[in-house]
């Protein structure tokens, strides 16, 4: 038998007097990840452990993640995994005062097997559940190794999404941008399958581009006429991949790969560029917050690119530490312990679901995709 809610919160009540201690699940996509990270009273964060399984060997021979292959990968991993988070963390589950998983957007079997095995810790140890929002999950990440005030700038991005978002706190983001296609992990991916690089593309293509001329091949610059913080890489993906099909020569690859990094790099700058502008009129007289987050923030020319920007804008520029770039389950445990010091938890019903806008009124009033287009970023 569970506890009731009343003395679940009485019993979290007691322990935020000493601090919070959640495990978090993460299943979105490839990565099958559990996490044990602890807040104390004071606010301090730290991640107790964080376990990652990659499922790159299996995806490798197709160039991609493979839903189902993904799925049936989490099901095998999940529960050793979360074992071996909560042995390198020291704790028994009678140690946490909570359950964090992972509830979309993305994959929906990944998102399934991560709740699933969540809402079962929460029911049979009478933990409460926090289904977490994966993107907000990203949009915490830069507190596991700095501590960042709100409010603050964000730019999201990662294989499935690229945002702009004015985060307030927790649950309050505004959306000021978003990708009208194609995300700038995506595009990285694609780019690096054309030019024939290893799975995960990306930081294949980071690798080649070492060394490279990035003005050799001239890349076309998207909505040029548009001047909103909206994002759109396809035009790129599409230059750069006719392209590539031509070469066989090294040095020839390596001067396309510094092309599309410095493309990609230019125009999340350009559109960082004008997010900073509108928020510093927004926030006039306030300290200045700029925080990229996602997959695509560990390549270290775009990370280069967009703190020269804040700075030159006066903003202080914060990034994750390397390991919580990508999908891991220490920021959605974060973002957990952040939800449930405010008292917020979620039923055991709550859905997986594959679309989850961070900011719900702007995804419907100004959807980036119209009906009838799937997928996760949509």
């Amino acid at each position: 038998m569970t506890d009731s809610p009343l003395l679940q919160d009485r019993r979290l009540g007691r322990n935020q007097m000493t601090g919070l201690t959640v495990l978090g699940l993460e299943t979105s996509c490839d990565e099958t990840a559990a996490a044990v990270v602890r807040r104390s009273a004071d606010g301090a964060v730290r991640v107790l452990s964080s376990v990652v399984a990659s499922q790159i060997a299996q995806h490798a021979p197709y160039g991609g993640v493979v839903p189902e292959i993904a799925a049936r990968s989490h099901v095998e991993a999940i529960d050793a995994i979360a074992a071996q988070a909560m042995d390198e963390a020291g704790l028994s589950y009678e140690d946490l005062d909570g359950v964090a998983a992972t509830a979309g957007p993305g994959l929906v079997g990944g998102v399934m097997v991560g709740l699933a095995f969540g809402k079962a810790v929460a029911l049979a140890r009478s933990l409460p559940l926090v289904a977490v929002n994966h993107l907000e999950g990203h949009a915490v990440s830069a507190r596991l190794g700095a501590e960042v005030a709100y409010p603050f700038l964000l730019l999201l991005v990662s294989g499935g999404h690229c945002q702009l978002l004015e985060v307030g706190g927790v649950g309050a983001c505004r959306r000021l941008g978003t990708t009208m296609d194609d995300a700038a992990g995506e595009a990285f991916d694609k780019i690096a399958k054309t030019l024939g690089l290893p799975y995960p593309g990306g930081p294949a293509l980071e690798r080649l581009a070492v060394g490279g001329d990035p003005e050799r091949y001239p890349l076309p610059r998207a909505r040029l006429g548009h001047k909103d913080c909206d994002f759109s890489f396809s035009g790129l993906k599409t230059a750069a991949a006719r392209i590539a099909e031509g070469l066989t020569m090294e040095p020839e690859r390596r001067d396309l790969a510094a092309a599309v990094q410095t493309a990609i790099a230019r125009q999340l700058r350009e559109r960082t560029e004008r997010a900073m502008d509108l928020y510093a009129q927004a926030h006039e007289g306030e300290a200045l917050r700029f925080v990229v987050a996602g997959g695509v923030a560990a390549n270290s020319a775009v990370r280069a690119t967009l703190e020269q920007a804040a700075g030159a804008r006066g903003f202080s520029f914060t990034a994750p530490p390397l390991a919580y770039c990508t999908d891991n389950a220490a920021m959605i445990a974060l973002a957990g312990v952040e939800r449930l010091a405010l008292g917020i938890s979620d039923p055991l019903d709550a859905p997986a679901r594959p679309r989850w806008p961070l900011d719900a009124a702007a995804a419907a009033a100004n959807p980036s995709h119209l009906a009838g287009r799937k997928g996760a970023k949509a």
